[in-house]
């Protein structure tokens, strides 16, 4: 009588151990599937960063730094700490 106790207890125990199994590798299938749709997302999206930057115009060729000193020379005016002279 107690080898069938026995028997049973270790059938219910082998059991549990096979549904923790089970749930631990559904857990993983889980976290292995967000993971790929993370990476699919990323993937997209430095793609598409790529093809926008290679297709968008470059205006820094046009820019030529050496004109933009030029053009403020005249726009400041000096100071000068004397007074200004009375008119007659």
């Amino acid at each position: 009588m107690t080898n069938k106790v026995d028997d049973i207890l270790n059938n219910v125990k082998i059991k549990e151990l096979l549904h923790k199994k089970e749930l631990e590798e559904k857990n993983k299938n889980t976290i292995m599937i967000v993971l790929a749709i993370i990476g699919a997302v990323a993937a997209v999206a430095a793609i598409a960063y790529v093809v926008y930057k290679h297709l968008t115009p470059d205006y820094l060729d046009d820019f030529d730094s050496d004109d933009i000193y030029d053009s403020f020379d005249d726009d400041f005016i000096e100071f000068s700490d004397e007074k200004p002279e009375a008119e007659d």
